[in-house]
């Protein structure tokens, strides 16, 4: 078997490598991912909306393998573990160079300035401090809102206010509401990966991002190889497909489907078989890991 060159898998985390949506899971499709990430030539980064604290949250919660690397704050924040020999205490590292790249685009206000200037808006309901940041503002907002005059109105305000901002839409499906979240435009999970590229001198080629929802559309509609694994809503979907259509890269995204050793699509699996598709011969190196787990000792 031919040794596997360096892979740079990026994962969002919630209802992508997280199994907490509506759909079923196949049972062995963390374990499989685990086993799969624990090759040397494989650097795993979360990029995930939850801040640093609720990222170690889920990875102990669900049993996940550690990271390389956390982008974390929907793409404003990037941590490192202060050993990169060993993840075993915890200690992680915020990258103030990413800060320094992206806090321009807010004019020197920060999240509290911010949120003051939507004050008013009583249809914006903010969301819990622990899933707030310094460049992140971060809402709940009722299905029935008008979000295209929402969305004018808010940047409309922080025009005016000198403040460049993404407005990032998605969807909890379980609570049936948007979330909104107010970034920097320099800051997404896409930016933050490309940084993280750059930074490692990694081969573009040879990284891929999986997510699920809204906030994953700007990364899965870039020049990056994108999976969307199976149990994304069909409206993501749809406003993907539209969106590597209207870049012609219709050869970086891909939709998990399901079938893979058996598997379901969703999820973890979902993740596995974007690799496998963008990069067969790890679908080698997959098969020999469960062989040598399901061996006796």
């Amino acid at each position: 078997m031919n040794e596997l060159a360096p892979i740079l898998l990026c994962c969002d985390l919630d209802r992508t490598l997280i199994p907490n949506g509506r759909a079923e899971e196949s049972a062995e499709a963390r374990p499989r991912l685990a086993r799969f990430c624990a090759h040397p030539a494989v650097q795993l980064v979360f990029v995930s909306g939850r801040d640093l604290h609720l990222v170690l949250e889920g990875i102990d919660e669900w049993s996940l393998p550690q990271p390389d690397y956390i982008i974390g704050d929907v793409g404003t924040t990037i941590y490192a573990p202060r050993s990169q020999a060993g993840h075993g205490d915890g200690d992680w590292i915020h990258w103030p160079a990413w800060t320094d790249r992206i806090a321009p685009d807010w004019n020197g206000l920060t999240h509290d300035d911010v949120t003051e200037i939507f004050s008013d808006i009583t249809v914006l309901r903010p969301q819990e401090v622990a899933k707030q940041g310094s460049f992140k503002a971060s809402y709940y907002v009722d299905r029935q809102a008008n979000q295209e005059v929402l969305d004018a109105e808010l940047h409309g305000r922080l025009w005016r206010n000198g403040v460049d901002a993404r407005l990032v839409w998605s969807l909890d499906e379980a609570a049936d509401l948007l979330l909104l979240d107010v970034l920097p435009t320099s800051a997404s999970k896409l930016h933050a990966i490309e940084f993280l590229i750059q930074y490692l001198a990694f081969d573009e080629g040879r990284a891929m991002f999986a997510g699920d929802s809204g906030n994953d559309l700007h990364a899965l509609g870039s020049n990056i190889n994108g999976t969307l694994v199976a149990n994304a809503e069909p409206a993501v979907k749809a406003r993907a497909r539209e969106l590597v259509s209207a870049g012609a890269l219709e050869d970086t995204l891909y939709l998990a489907h399901g079938g893979l050793f058996g598997m379901n699509g969703n999820y973890a699996a979902g993740v596995l078989e974007g690799m496998v598709h963008y990069l067969p011969e790890t679908r080698e190196h997959m098969m020999l890991a469960a062989d040598s787990a399901e061996a006796p000792g």
